[in-house]
């Protein structure tokens, strides 16, 4: 049984596919919830001389979700910018999926080591 390998170019497309669909949803979802935002609380007045940063929910995915789930609109919006962050951190794995398919040993560890930084940076440093 032969394996057919990808070539470098296929890998280039469909990476270059993940990034297009990644972007295209992120900015879908944020324009969704801009929109709903705005509809329910484009009246309200806006008092800029005191800051308030996000409320708790917002600052966790588990928190994000909920209240995407309790139809909170401005966390629709911060999901948007997670799934922004989120898509090259998905090109990452990507990559290193086609690395270890490709056996290049050295790419695989650097890419994993890529990825370990970035889930560590983005989950777990505060």
């Amino acid at each position: 049984m032969t394996v057919q390998r990808w070539t470098d170019e296929q890998i280039d497309q469909v990476i270059g596919r993940l990034l297009q669909i990644g972007v295209m949803v992120a900015t879908a979802v944020t324009v969704l919830g801009g929109g709903v935002f705005l509809v329910t609380h484009g009246h309200l007045p806006t008092d800029f001389h005191v800051f308030r940063g996000e409320p708790a929910p917002l600052r966790s995915i588990d928190g994000i979700i909920g209240s995407v789930l309790g139809r909170y609109s401005p966390a629709l919006v911060q999901l948007g910018l997670v799934l922004l962050i989120a898509t090259p951190v998905a090109r990452v794995a990507l990559t290193l999926g086609a690395f270890l398919l490709q056996r290049d040993r050295i790419y695989v560890a650097l890419t994993g080591l890529v990825l370990a930084l970035l889930t560590y940076g983005l989950l777990w440093s505060r």
